[in-house]
């Protein structure tokens, strides 16, 4: 047996091999000495007292400052408080009964020691209770010499610890096994360790353990991170050049075939950003081997708009529901084009941006507009992005939208009067109404007609007033046709209320388009930037508001124009679409058939109605009405009934479905193929190795595989960097909708906090919206949760054994969706219309009560995580999270997103008990202060480390990383990957580096070794 395989019984004796196996999952030599120390203590330096983290085992060097026995219970118990002190902050050791003897003999005044144990907190003061702990200043007679001669003359390691085994215990067990490092193998070729001046293995463990100074611990930590980065790396370009030996279908582009005929009437145009993805997934479906992508970021859908929204035409504005295929519309640059394609959607949320003029525009959450903003030129953004981002610091509108260049309209009626005469008579100076308003006909007119309307208004009826002029007390009709004639000519009005029910209208025109023409030049208004805040040419408006409207039937349009924009009430518009989309299509011509698998069913639905609705009659294959090249796209859930499941399971075996959207119900061994070309998979950290491999083993042959998420997790910002997959990021990232206000509500410290968050959620209700409650559990179960104790939940028992407040938290069971739903009903949400939502309820009755929520007939939702993805209220505007430490960050951030998708502002209060110093409070303050899910992806990853990245478990627990850091190391894994592919491609086998290969099968356990052949 090699020395660095002998167990630690043989060497340290049963006890201590027992503590070591069980805590901290060291069996080996080899284990015990990559058991690196997380820091080292220097003669004279005291650790930042003030920097303790709470509820952490920690190993501090101090000094005492005093110490005093004091007694308690009438006399009969007594305790020794010691006080320990730094310079920066001061903290309380206590011991109880017979325990107190020795310290207080040991822990006098101006002694210094290592500490070790618990921090915990009492009377809102940082203590340790019992803690161990080992004299530094003894005398050279005292048992502890070895401990004064290691501090005297070298830096010494605090190892990671646990309350069983103190640091200093573990550095004599590392002594032992010491001297077995030379017997350690270097994995690392001589060449590559050569080149990067690399300290040998063994070198680098004594420095490690044993370092003689600073340079030491350097040299060692930057030669160990090779190790494992290379190594690692190795083993992945193994698995990546294995896949390129693997046969697969190349699903190569087909010309005139169905994603031609998409493409052709697509409602949108691709960012520049989807179209680079969409040709990297394109080449890689291209080759023979299969695809193994990352798609990181916000996918998109189709962008639409009410169908009473006006579109220009020739003829003038028609709604967007009477567009069809053929009709000429008018696009910003004032060509004409023809629509190509029209897609319904259904209903949608409607949003409105109101401009600086007053006009406004209807659209979908979605929908994307060129604006501009002082010295940044021009941009593309959706509604969402606009409303999280729309006024600058000082309280200004950010954003403006640049006009239309002004066309000719024929309205095909007949114009009898001269413009000019009729604008005067309008104006007041003949026998006009106060009623009449501006006769389609001259609306819909040439602009030179159109101009002499205006003029004749202005000459009648208005004055020059500073850099523009102004129409004085127009009837609201009038005023309004005014501002539109206007605005149809490139320039800006404003209507100002005067006098029962009248208007002033400011008007502002281009140079070419002279406000009056029978007065005095002087009077005309000058060009360009005419005051607008922005600047620049034209008369650009500024979004002032952008205001939710409510659910309303949309449709999307596609217009033949290398612009793909058109014009709607002036406002110009473009679109973007769906990437997987292009990718399934692109598989389903080459004969092969797409599956996409989504974590809910609720999530699944929503991607097959979004699907069909895009794809339109091309996704009717082979029925009544459907498209000679469309395709069937069915649905696979769970739910399904019998009949409709039979005939989903026959169009897939027959390969009369091309696309098949689906929940876990596609894993099943029943459901079978005819050709699997591709497996996209949705939210790709909701489902474990085993489900995508089950669904990838269904190809003939093996298929390509496409993995999205919008909000990455720790263990997927792991695998992306180390190279596992290969990566496309679209540049649309996550953003909140409406502003969504986040704060932590310390439940155990200040219940009053937890009292006001109820009342706010009243607040809210009072106010016409809705809430969620959200708890880790569904309170159904016949036995408690893992880990909890009997007592936990607040007993008097449970609270006298926990060292800690923290632990009394821990250890209780999570709060549960039905305990907590009685208690708000009878409680604090008393009178309320609550329901309750979670995984075990039955379909139908999920669907009643999600149903019930979305038309407002439940004023407040307490759930589990069901309502994590897909789940759409707009109205919902409350989200109160309990036991919110119990959460991932990434899930956190997911639940929070429920909110804010409406017009009012949304809040989210993340409840928990734990102390404010503790490590999961931190993380709930980080979750507070930013929405941006790849930001808290980083702070995740940096709180919780990146998992084990060879296998399936999601925490730092089982990370086979040591030293390495995937934040802090990029550059190091980067060099490791390029050294590694670069060996391999030479050497496949390793043939040449049998030290590699031993170090590989160590780190390749038999379960990590399939987890690579599955990926």
């Amino acid at each position: 047996m090699a020395a660095l395989d002998e167990p630690l019984k043989k060497i340290l004796g049963g006890t201590t091999a027992k503590v070591l196996a069980e805590q901290l999952d060291l069996h080996t030599v080899g284990d015990l000495l990559h058991h690196y120390p997380r820091r080292y203590a220097e003669r004279g330096e005291l650790t930042r007292l003030a920097d303790l983290p709470l509820d952490e085992h920690v190993t501090v060097v101090a000094q005492v400052a005093d110490a005093r026995v004091l007694k308690f219970n009438g006399g009969r118990g007594q305790r020794l408080e010691v006080t320990l002190t730094d310079g920066s902050g001061r903290l309380r050791l206590v011991f109880f009964g017979k325990g107190i003897h020795k310290p207080h003999k040991d822990l006098l005044p101006g002694r210094r020691a290592m500490f070790a144990g618990k921090v915990s907190v009492f009377s809102h003061k940082l203590q340790l209770a019992h803690p161990e702990y080992e004299l530094l200043d003894r005398t050279a007679d005292d048992e502890g010499a070895d401990a004064v001669s290691a501090f005297a003359n070298q830096l010494m390691p605090i190892y990671p610890a646990c309350q069983q085994m103190a640091s200093w215990k573990i550095a004599k067990a590392v002594d032992a096994v010491l001297p077995s490092a030379q017997d350690a193998v270097d994995p690392l070729p001589e060449a590559l360790r050569d080149g990067r001046a690399l300290v040998p293995l063994t070198e680098a463990l004594l420095k490690i353990h044993r370092p003689a100074t600073k340079a030491d611990i350097a040299d060692a930590r930057s030669r160990l991170k090779w190790d494992e980065a290379f190594v690692l790396q190795v083993a992945l370009a193994r698995r990546r050049r294995a896949e390129t030996q693997l046969p697969a279908v190349a699903r190569r582009l087909v010309k005139d075939g169905i994603l031609d005929a998409f493409d052709a009437k697509l409602p949108f145009t691709l960012t520049d950003g989807q179209q680079k993805v969409s040709r990297e997934i394109f080449d890689d479906l291209a080759t023979e081997h299969p695809m193994h992508r990352l798609l990181q970021g916000e996918v998109g859908s189709g962008k639409a708009q009410p169908l009473d929204a006006l579109v220009l035409t020739p003829r003038g504005f028609r709604p967007m529901g009477e567009m069809a295929v053929g009709t000429e519309v008018v696009v910003p640059s004032g060509d004409l084009a023809v629509v190509d394609g029209v897609f319904p959607q259904g209903e949608r949320e409607v949003w409105r941006l109101v401009l600086s003029d007053g006009s406004t525009v209807e659209c979908d959450d979605e929908h994307l507009w060129i604006v501009g903003t002082r010295g940044a030129g021009e941009r593309v953004l959706t509604t969402r992005a606009l409303r999280g981002d729309l006024l600058r610091a000082d309280g200004r509108p950010k954003w403006s939208i640049p006009p239309a260049t002004p066309v000719d309209l024929d309205g095909g009626e007949a114009r009898p009067l001269d413009p000019y005469e009729l604008g005067r008579a309008l104006g007041g100076d003949g026998a006009a109404r106060p009623a009449d308003r501006v006769p389609d006909a001259y609306r819909n007119a040439p602009l030179k007609d159109r101009l002499a309307v205006v003029q004749g208004l202005m000459d009648a009826g208005g004055l020059p007033a500073g850099g523009a002029a102004v129409y004085r007390a127009a009837a609201a009709p009038l005023a309004g046709d005014l501002a539109w004639l206007v605005r149809s000519l490139g320039g800006r009005a404003q209507l100002h209320p005067v006098r029962d029910g009248a208007y002033d209208v400011s008007v502002a025109l281009p140079d070419a388009y002279p406000p009056f023409r029978d007065r005095a030049p002087e009077r005309a208004v000058p060009g360009g930037s005419d005051g607008h805040p922005e600047g620049g040419p034209g008369f650009r408006r500024t979004i002032e508001a952008i205001e939710y409207v409510g659910r309303k039937p949309v449709q999307c349009i596609s217009v033949r124009h290398p612009s793909h924009a058109y014009v709607t009430d002036h406002f110009t518009v473009t679109h973007n679409t769906m990437v997987a989309l292009r990718a399934m299509l692109g598989v389903v011509d080459s004969g092969g058939q797409a599956a996409m698998l989504a974590p809910t069913e609720v999530l699944a639905q929503q991607h097959h109605r979004s699907i069909t609705e895009m794809m339109g009659e091309l996704a009717e294959g082979g029925m009544l009405g459907g498209a000679e090249r469309g395709t069937k796209v069915v649905l696979l859930t769970g739910s399904m009934g019998a009949a409709a499941r039979r005939q989903a399971l026959l169009d897939l075996v027959t390969g009369e479905a091309g696309i098949v959207v689906g929940t876990h119900a596609l894993i099943e061994d029943k459901v079978q193929f005819h050709d699997l070309g591709l497996v996209v998979v949705d939210e790709q950290h909701r489902f474990g190795v085993e489900q995508r491999d089950a669904l990838r083993s269904k190809g003939k042959q093996p298929p390509h595989l496409l993995v999205m998420t919008a909000t990455p997790i720790p263990r997927t910002v792991a695998m992306t960097v180390f190279g596992d997959l290969e990566t496309s990021v679209l540049d649309q990232l996550p953003a909140g909708r409406s502003p969504i206000a986040s704060h932590v509500v310390p439940a155990k410290d200040k219940p009053h906090f937890l009292a006001r968050a109820w009342e706010r959620v009243r607040e809210e209700v009072a106010a016409g919206h809705q809430g969620y409650v959200v708890c880790p559990r569904i309170g159904d179960e016949e036995d408690p949760p893992k880990g909890a104790k009997k007592g936990a939940a607040g007993s008097k028992g449970g609270a006298a054994k926990a060292s800690s407040p923290e632990d009394v938290a821990e250890k209780r069971p999570p709060l549960a969706v039905l305990d907590i739903a009685d208690q708000l009903t009878t409680g604090p949400l008393d009178g309320l219309r609550v329901a309750v939502l979670h995984g075990r309820m039955a379909p139908d009755d999920k669907d009643d009560v999600m149903r019930r929520f979305a038309a407002g007939e439940l004023d407040v939702l307490v759930a589990t995580t069901v309502i994590e993805v897909g789940v759409n209220v707009p109205n919902a505007t409350a989200m109160v999270i309990m036991d919110a430490d119990r959460f991932g960050v990434s899930q956190l951030h997911q639940l929070r997103g429920r909110v804010g998708r409406g017009a009012a502002p949304g809040l989210c209060l993340l409840v928990s008990e734990m102390p404010e110093a503790s490590p999961a409070r931190a993380r709930l303050a980080a979750v507070a202060g930013t929405l941006d899910g790849f930001e808290l992806s980083r702070i995740d990853l940096e709180q919780r480390r990146e998992g084990d990245v060879l296998g399936q478990a999601q925490s730092g627990v089982r990370s086979s990383l040591r030293m390495l850091a995937v934040i802090d190391d990029e550059e190091v894994i980067a060099a490791a990957r390029d050294e590694a592919t670069e060996l391999v491609a030479a050497d496949p086998e390793l043939a040449g580096y049998p030290e590699l290969r031993i170090a590989l099968s160590a780190l390749l356990d038999d379960e990590r070794e399939q987890y690579l052949d599955k990926g």
